[in-house]
């Protein structure tokens, strides 16, 4: 599985075991945003640990559960590790999600 959630009241947490390109983020909008209209999810959280890439769609993937959640919650994305970092940066997700560098990460 390239990815694992759980939901605990208004909070999903995704742990990501594989790089997030097109493939996998039309999946995972499918899901997420059934979880979100099913159980009321406001917050989001993304473990990054173990993924060392992100094209586009998962910039999209992300940007558009935001729009989902931005009234009454927020998205954090946690582990990030430095080659994801700097996607995040130029895209500008930055400013609008919670973003946690992955620990002991070197440049």
């Amino acid at each position: 599985m390239d990815y694992i959630y759980m939901v605990n009241d208004d909070k999903l947490m995704i742990r990501m075991n594989a790089e997030l390109d097109h493939h996998l983020a039309e999946e995972m909008r499918q899901v997420i945003d059934d979880v979100i209209d099913k159980r009321g999810v406001t917050h989001i959280v993304f473990d990054f640990t173990k993924v060392d890439f992100m094209d586009s769609a998962g910039i999209g993937l992300i940007m558009g559960r935001y729009k989902k959640v931005m009234d009454k919650g927020d998205i954090t994305i946690v582990g990030v590790r430095e080659s994801v970092k700097r996607i995040l940066l130029i895209s500008g997700l930055h400013k609008i999600v919670n973003i946690y560098e992955l620990k002991g990460q070197e440049a």
